[in-house]
């Protein structure tokens, strides 16, 4: 058993899940500063080999496995994270305005079942400090940009929102997921039908076009959409030229909770992550891949909690994998354990 799991998450785990993020990210913003201590770090956690390589999206990917979005939303520690071994880091939900998000409290631990339950409500700091942050890159890690719609919006006007975070952070990022899939936002889910996507990735791809060089620009879906919905996000992805799909984002299901029914309620509403949203979103990725005969790109996440699990979703049709819940349950031994599984096979 590692350290991590022996010693430094049961303490962790002693304390409110938000609180302890924010402590935890102040000890990650400050070492990250010093690179003789990200470089202790990455001697540990960081592993090289030809075959771990990706090329994709016009990309070099050091390794496949890298940091969902949702944990470094203001873009603070990409630094210091990117030393843990991950092949990219993805920050955001950046929106243009700084906002607070949903209510306190927001995020909630199923420890048992390796999940997490959040309505954070895309709280961040807004683009302009995210920009500030990515001007002070001191590493070469692969960053991607999510971006999103302040809540008070309206969906007729998100073009406009996605447009100058797109525009804010063009210079600074390596690729772009475009989330109109967090169930915690208001109406947001609605972006995904048909014609307001179509609308929108066209509007985004042809200011990508006026570039010097395009970025590439991902999708970033739902999990709890049927398969015709999958139909229709295929033909859109294949419309509009955009460069990939992430499957999946959180889940408004509560299926896989040993709980009881009582002490899920009590929390209430927000997107599911962890260990029993595993195999919806491996089906996401395997419909995706078979569907549209390999020829759409796709960054997997969602219940990748051990080795297996992110082989699982490669085997599916995932060029690259996301960690999120798995990384704050396991720490950063698992981005290790699946690299060294995967320079295994």
């Amino acid at each position: 058993m590692s350290l991590y799991k022996l010693v430094v998450r049961p303490v962790l785990l002693q304390f409110d899940p938000e609180s302890i993020h924010k402590f935890t990210f102040g000890f990650f913003k400050f070492f990250q500063k010093f690179k003789l201590i990200r470089a202790i770090v990455s001697a540990q956690f960081r592993i090289k080999h030809h075959s771990l390589e990706r090329h994709l999206f016009g990309l070099n990917f050091p390794n496949p496995v890298g940091l969902a979005a949702g944990l470094d939303k203001n873009a603070e520690a990409f630094d210091f994270l990117g030393s843990m071994g991950f092949g990219f880091i993805e920050i955001g939900t950046v929106t243009p305005k700084a906002q607070a998000g949903n209510p306190l409290p927001r995020l909630f631990r199923f420890v048992n079942d390796k999940a997490l339950v959040n309505r954070m409500g895309f709280n961040n700091e807004g683009v302009e400090e995210v920009v500030r942050r990515l001007r002070k890159k001191r590493t070469q890690v692969l960053i991607g940009g999510n971006i999103g719609k302040n809540k008070l919006t309206p969906n007729e006007d998100a073009t406009s929102d996605y447009i100058k975070c797109f525009d804010a952070l063009y210079p600074l990022v390596d690729y772009f997921v475009v989330n109109v899939s967090s169930p915690n936002t208001p109406n947001l889910r609605e972006l995904q039908d048909k014609e307001p996507l179509t609308e929108l990735l066209n509007q985004i791809m042809d200011l990508n076009r006026s570039k010097e060089k395009t970025k590439p620009v991902l999708l970033k879906i739902a999990p709890d959409v049927s398969e015709s919905q999958l139909d229709d996000i295929i033909e859109i992805v294949q419309e509009t030229k955009i460069d990939g799909i992430v499957a999946t984002n959180t889940t408004i299901s509560r299926d896989g909770l040993s709980y009881p029914d009582r002490k899920v309620k009590e929390i209430g509403a927000g997107g599911l992550s962890g260990q029993p949203l595993r195999e919806r979103s491996t089906q996401v990725i395997r419909y995706i891949h078979k569907k549209s005969k390999g020829n759409i790109p796709i960054i997997g996440v969602g219940g990748i909690l051990t080795k297996e699990d992110a082989i699982e979703k490669l085997n599916a049709g995932a060029s690259l994998v996301q960690i999120y819940t798995g990384f704050i349950y396991e720490g950063p031994a698992l981005v290790k354990a699946i690299n060294k599984e995967l320079i295994r096979k």
